[in-house]
């Protein structure tokens, strides 16, 4: 198994390098004014008095040559960790991602254990007693989840709890604990709010956090727990039809240990879903960052790309391609548990 997450680690460059190539050509389409900006700083910026010192900028960095050659330039700013400038956060890329990123963490952490808990419990729960009033309800809550847009979800809930309830606010944290966090006594192990106040005996923080996570999560959960629970009901029911099933009953197996048996390799599927949901909340959920103003390298990545910021772009696709390669190997480890009959070679 170590050999196999070895040569699967060794596959992420080359995914990068992928992922890359293609933004960067993409991107290469940009006049090259607009990808000047992967070089100029404020402090830079503020020297340039006229034309003339663009089109230096743009001869100095090469933006003038070939696209190839202008690859090869950026790409060794990255083996240096300069991943550009991004003029939409106002810092360099590399900041920004480590400074937004533990936000969407965050966030998916605190999504993750309702869909873990409860979406996979109840889909087997349905299967298990299918066509009772408990079945229906089960069903009707994937299907209202799943055909609900996540910005409706999202609209609904800071209408009632902010709008009419003024109870759980937008943000990620309240303005007077905004001076607290920010102040030389609060340490910033993580830059995750919940962790770093409970290291810093700061309850108050940390509740004043939790308030403010809580519509998001519910929003998330809600969104990605229909779909994970109409697959784990599909699937368990599925393996309830087989022939090892129906041979076990008839031997006289209770039927606690049968859906034990059943449930365990139906967990595949499930995984798998599992997995791409957790990677697409930790690349950044766009819609519930912004309705909330949660500040998430989701909300990061939406800048970027409306405002046409190339080295930002090109960083998010880089943290996207690691994290797909990295969660899809995780899964994959994951069967082995579930089903000693796989080996990873």
């Amino acid at each position: 198994m170590i050999a196999y997450a070895i040569r699967r680690l060794l596959l992420l460059p080359v995914v990068i390098f992928g992922v890359s190539v293609l933004i960067f050509a993409l991107l290469s389409l940009l006049g090259p004014y607009k990808r000047l900006s992967a070089y100029v700083d404020e402090n830079l910026l503020s020297h340039i008095a006229g034309p003339e010192d663009w089109d230096a900028l743009i001869h100095q960095y090469g933006l003038d040559q070939p696209i190839h050659k202008q690859y090869w330039t950026w790409i060794r700013g990255v083996f240096r960790g300069d991943l550009g400038y991004s003029r939409s956060a106002q810092m360099p890329v590399g900041e920004a991602i480590a400074k937004y990123f533990p936000v969407s963490v965050e966030l998916t952490l605190m999504a993750v254990i309702p869909v873990v808990l409860f979406a996979m419990r109840l889909g087997f729960f349905s299967a298990a007693h299918p066509n009772t009033l408990a079945d229906h309800a089960t069903r009707w809550m994937a299907i209202t989840g799943w055909s609900l847009p996540t910005f409706v979800v999202g609209l609904i809930l800071l209408f009632t709890f902010y709008g009419l309830l003024p109870w759980f606010p937008p943000g990620r944290i309240s303005p007077p604990f905004i001076r607290v966090v920010r102040s030389a006594s609060f340490v910033n192990y993580t830059n995750m709010l919940l962790i770093d106040s409970l290291a810093n005996r700061r309850f108050d923080v940390f509740l004043d956090v939790l308030r403010h996570l809580i519509l998001p999560v519910i929003t998330l959960s809600y969104v990605s727990w229909a779909l994970i629970m109409r697959v784990a009901r599909s699937t368990l029911l599925n393996e309830l039809r087989q022939d090892y099933v129906q041979t076990a009953r008839a031997k006289g197996l209770k039927e606690k240990h049968v859906l034990r048996h059943a449930k365990r390799n139906s967990m595949i599927s499930v995984t798998t879903l599992a997995g791409m949901t957790v990677a697409g909340l930790l690349n950044g959920v766009v819609i519930t960052e912004a309705i909330f103003n949660y500040p998430g390298v989701g909300r990061f990545m939406a800048t970027a790309g409306l405002t046409l910021d190339a080295p930002a772009v090109l960083g998010a696709a880089i943290l996207n391609g690691a994290i797909m390669v990295i969660t899809n190997l995780v899964v994959d480890i994951m069967y082995t548990t579930l089903d000693p009959r796989i080996r990873l070679d």
